[in-house]
């Protein structure tokens, strides 16, 4: 935002879905009265405004920056909240503008440990009969989410990925053949029709477009440099089904992390191992679209890589009862999405109940590395993989190139799959043949692409899981 565009939305006057605050001796104030927002249909504070509208600005320094970011940290579950810090013209001073965009399936939000809303242009405490209510209304938004309908169609759904389910259930003797290889009989038996019409978990298993009904269909990944996030080498969002995200999750994995090479005795060929064991970082990622809370339409799987550990997140709370602790013991197996869950069980992504996380630190720790830490913060549950050594800040640079990149960029998407030639004409530059095959060579060797077909007519293809 702008400072025209503020002032024209300053000079509409305080109102029920406005309000000024002068400067941040006024910030708690002021984010109770987003709090309130939160709970009703959302809008706008200004920090910096006269009560007439004149943004008037004030000094922002690094101390309020920090006091910032603490308050922000109160709300609970965590809000989908914008703020712009916005500079008045030739003035070393800036007004903050802060929007609120509530969630009906997240509220009631609370603010330091109480809820607020609006009553005509005041904020104030909610009553408890308001606050019970609102919870009611979540947890039956959250109960009845995976079995919900949107008018969804069978046609809507990738019936490739419906047969393959179907295929890998009969190989590994979790679906029966009988139940034969029309779609619309494999949804059925897989509990995912209501009525004849494909559920929400069907869509979130299946989908070909997830956009605009299943915003919460969201992957994030990044690749930071240093410790924290304030510079990425590379970030990305991908939207898409479970199987096509965790697809587009291994791909990045295998793009960043650093590989090892070791000659198996009696090969003459190095085989390539990641730094942490795929299989736990596969367990990690299914685990977190299996149990994540998708009633939360602003909800997404995270996956970030720093040079000191790889944490995967996902949005939504551990089960009642369960803790962090017992993660890591023998525990019964309740998936917040069961139905989904079974899915992936079957497909042969989830290999056995309840032993997924106590896997993932028995994979890394017989690899040489710390047990993987869980924690659960700010309505997300995550697993944090440290490693034995440093990652570098970029996988292995003898690995891939800036033309390699590119050659996995123009694959990616194009199922199912390119010649050499039309590879070649696609990349910004002109490379020799016989160097981009050699490209190609070295990312089959690192599982990244894969082959069909001899000499001229071989097709390339990103690899899928």
């Amino acid at each position: 935002m702008n400072y025209n565009t503020l002032r024209r939305l300053a000079r509409e006057g305080e109102g029920a879905r406005i309000e000024f605050k002068r400067s941040t001796a006024e910030l708690k104030t002021a984010l109770e009265t987003l709090c309130g927002y939160l709970n009703e249909r959302g809008g706008t504070v200004i920090v910096g405004a006269k009560n007439d509208g004149t943004i008037t600005g004030m000094q922002i320094g690094e101390e309020t920056r920090h006091r910032l970011a603490a308050e922000l940290r109160k709300f609970e579950p965590v809000p989908s909240i914008q703020y712009d810090m916005v500079q008045v013209p030739n003035r070393n001073l800036y007004a903050l503008a802060f929007f609120a965009n509530p969630s009906a399936e997240l509220r009631p939000y609370t603010f330091d440990g109480r809820p607020y809303e609006r009553v005509d242009n005041t904020t104030r405490v909610m009553s408890q009969q308001r606050y019970q209510q609102l919870l009611l209304e979540r947890v039956q938004a959250q109960i009845r989410w995976e079995t919900g309908t949107q008018n969804i169609e069978i046609w809507d759904l990738e019936e490739e990925q419906i047969l393959a389910t179907f295929r890998r259930g009969v190989e590994s003797g979790r679906i029966p053949e009988a139940i034969g290889r029309n779609p619309s009989d494999i949804l059925d038996r897989l509990n995912l029709l209501i009525e004849g019409k494909p559920t929400n978990a069907a869509l979130v298993l299946f989908g070909k477009e997830v956009l605009p009904r299943y915003p919460q269909c969201l992957l994030r990944l990044g690749r930071f440099r240093g410790f924290d996030k304030s510079e990425f080498i590379d970030n990305r969002q991908v939207y898409g089904n479970v199987f096509r995200l965790v697809e587009e999750s291994l791909l990045f994995l295998r793009r960043h992390l650093p590989v090892s090479g070791r000659v198996q005795p009696g090969l003459f060929e190095r085989e390539d191992e990641l730094l942490f064991p795929l299989h736990a970082l596969r367990e990690a990622l299914v685990n977190a679209f299996c149990h994540r809370d998708y009633s939360l339409a602003g909800g997404s799987v995270s996956l970030a890589i720093y040079d000191d550990r790889l944490e995967v997140w996902s949005d939504g709370t551990l089960p009642i009862g369960m803790t962090i602790a017992s993660l890591k013991q023998d525990h019964q197996s309740r998936p917040r999405n069961p139905l989904i869950a079974s899915v992936l069980y079957k497909r042969g992504l989830v290999e056995s109940w309840g032993r997924g996380t106590q896997k993932i630190v028995e994979l890394c720790v017989d690899a040489g590395h710390p047990e993987p830490e869980f924690f659960e913060q700010a309505g997300a549950v995550g697993v944090r993989f440290i490693p034995r050594e440093y990652i570098a800040p970029n996988r292995v640079a003898l690995d891939l190139t800036s033309r390699q990149r590119e050659i996995l960029q123009v694959l990616s998407g194009r199922a199912p799959g390119l010649p050499l030639r039309e590879i070649a004409a696609a990349l910004s530059n002109r490379y020799r043949k016989a160097l981009l095959r050699s490209d190609l060579d070295q990312l089959r060797r690192l599982d990244l692409v894969g082959t069909e077909g001899h000499a001229r007519g071989a097709v390339w293809f990103l690899q899928r899981t």
